[in-house]
């Protein structure tokens, strides 16, 4: 049982108290998430089991989709309504104000993560230090905003749907946001509507059924390893050339040849498909597809990032 599956994360559950649950009612051996949803925050969590649990480090870097509410005037320690109230402003904003306030935060912009993350300092989630009342200085980092679009205004609310790099804080563009408005602000909803690949449509609520009706509902809507990299270029593969990879063989000229290529570049990722239609491996090009013919067959022309041992 190797995959993942999409879970509609409620609110006040943290992201591992999902991901404990899940791996408890399928019974699996390993299991983790792709990126940390905030107690506060609902939405679409991917949990990996098994084998796809190597995925992990390729979705967890993919872009992400939320819709967040903010709340103006108020100001809080973990820049959400879940923390204490360090500040209060009554100071009234325009709708104008408002807009031209969140359209300048589109693009490449600069973020200091909350203290109150999980972000590692030294190898101690940020949280931690906070909760001793240390906040050692952290460097802001860049992050992408590749859309932001206000849904509603109803004061001292405003809703907005947010399309993000991996890494961006929520909590902290609402925070950003009210001191540029200069009446303060934190986060006080947000759900995530999509993480890469993995979609709304997609989340199943763990709800309250039975763990037989729960485990059987899970099975159904579970993604195989290959679906899970629809990006991916597919390069599908002998049964032979399958356990050449496993044994530690680097993809060359030769092997690769024998393969229907797409376009791709240097640095594009691929995924090696054996006959059954399960996922071998995961490589990334070292010289481009239209260089191939060009070069010597022992030549090596990808290199592996992962393998996987599995059958589904």
């Amino acid at each position: 049982m190797d995959g993942i599956v999409v879970i509609d994360k409620p609110a006040g559950v943290t992201s591992h108290d999902v991901v404990s649950e899940v791996k408890k009612i399928l019974g699996a051996k390993k299991a983790g998430h792709t990126g940390t949803l905030d107690p506060l925050a609902t939405g679409v969590l991917p949990v990996c089991l098994n084998e796809a649990t190597k995925l992990a480090p390729f979705l967890s870097a993919q872009n992400k989709t939320y819709l967040a509410t903010m709340l103006l005037g108020v100001q809080t320690d973990t820049q959400d309504t879940e923390g204490k109230i360090t500040e209060k402003s009554d100071r009234i904003v325009s709708e104008t104000e408002i807009r031209n306030v969140l359209g300048q935060l589109v693009g490449r912009i600069k973020q200091v993560p909350p203290a109150f993350s999980a972000l590692k300092h030294k190898g101690k989630p940020l949280y931690k230090y906070a909760r001793a009342g240390e906040f050692p200085e952290i460097a802001a980092r860049e992050v992408e905003i590749f859309s932001l679009n206000i849904r509603n205004i109803s004061f001292p609310y405003v809703t907005f749907d947010i399309a993000c790099s991996k890494g961006t804080y929520i909590r902290t563009i609402c925070s950003d946001a009210g001191q540029a408005l200069g009446c303060g602000a934190c986060l006080s909803g947000l759900r995530r509507l999509r993480s890469g690949f993995f979609t709304e449509d997609m989340a199943m609520a763990l709800g309250n059924a039975a763990a037989g009706e729960k485990k059987k509902e899970l099975l159904s809507g579970m993604l195989s390893m290959a679906q899970s990299l629809p990006v991916f270029a597919a390069i599908e593969i002998s049964e032979s050339l399958a356990g050449k990879l496993r044994a530690g063989f680097q993809p060359d000229a030769e092997m690769m040849r024998q393969n229907v290529l797409p376009f791709l570049a240097a640095g594009d990722m691929i995924k090696f498909i054996a006959p059954g239609g399960y996922l071998v491996a995961v490589a990334e090009m070292q010289i481009p597809a239209s260089e191939m013919a060009n070069q010597d067959g022992r030549t090596q022309v990808a290199r592996i990032h992962r393998i996987f041992n599995s059958t589904n």
